[in-house]
């Protein structure tokens, strides 16, 4: 239980305090802080609770995993409850602090994923598709045999931060379906009904990049798990 309880927590966090920089400051900080926001809060996930679960704190990233052979299936459905359930428990807290908490909500709409204003629903999908590819693909490169890095945690944040700075004026970026549920369930109305393109075409996107990460990279040894740090050792 100690890897559901960590996604669990890294899911709200990335929640609570990356989607939280925009509903509290897109204002002040703009687009391109609250890029480098998630990057930041994912960059710090990845050694705080990367040595326990691997700090996927995204399904599709865990379906990447699955596909690529890295975890087995029950592994994965445990991640899906832990990741959805932490989403939807962060968004409420953001909730909690735009009502009870008296915090103007910045975004108008919880911080939710939508699609309309700068982008039509085609538009939508292939640009969550194509930037949930990029960051599956890199944690798979960075995570796997030939590929593996000490510094795994930053090369994934600093392109969780790139994706968003390309992302955020088109769908508020995704990329990731336990965040974006969380805040459309509160949100309701327009992102609440657009929100299954925010689950879906993430997973697309993660399926993509099982198949091609281990094309460019045959011939290493059989997968090993998604894990952007390895558990620590105890001398005790």
């Amino acid at each position: 239980m100690r890897e559901f309880w960590a996604e669990l927590l890294g899911t709200f966090c990335l929640v609570f305090f990356a989607v939280g920089a925009a509903v509290y400051g897109i204002d002040t900080i703009g687009f391109t802080g609250v890029a480098f926001a998630f990057g930041l809060v994912l960059f710090a996930l990845a050694y705080a609770v990367g040595p326990i679960s691997g700090c996927h704190v995204n399904p599709a990233v865990t379906l990447g995993a699955l596909l690529a052979k890295r975890i087995d299936a029950a592994t994965a459905v445990k991640y899906w409850i832990a990741q959805f359930v932490g989403g939807i428990a962060g968004a409420a807290m953001l909730k909690f602090m735009t009502t009870a908490g008296d915090v103007t909500d910045q975004t108008g709409a919880l911080g939710a994923n939508d699609y309309g204003a700068t982008v039509n629903l085609t538009g939508a999908i292939v640009i969550e598709v194509f930037l949930t590819f990029l960051l599956v693909f890199t944690v798979l490169a960075v995570t796997s045999n030939r590929g593996e890095t000490p510094v795994a945690g930053a090369a994934i944040g600093l392109v969780l931060a790139i994706i968003h700075l390309v992302g955020i004026p088109l769908t508020g970026t995704s990329v990731n379906p336990a965040r974006s549920l969380g805040p459309a369930l509160f949100a309701g109305g327009e992102p609440l009904e657009h929100v299954w393109v925010f689950l879906l075409a993430p997973l697309v996107g993660g399926v993509l990049a099982a198949v091609v990460q281990p094309l460019l990279y045959a011939g290493e040894r059989p997968g090993r798990p998604v894990r952007v740090q390895e558990p620590a050792t105890s001398e005790f």
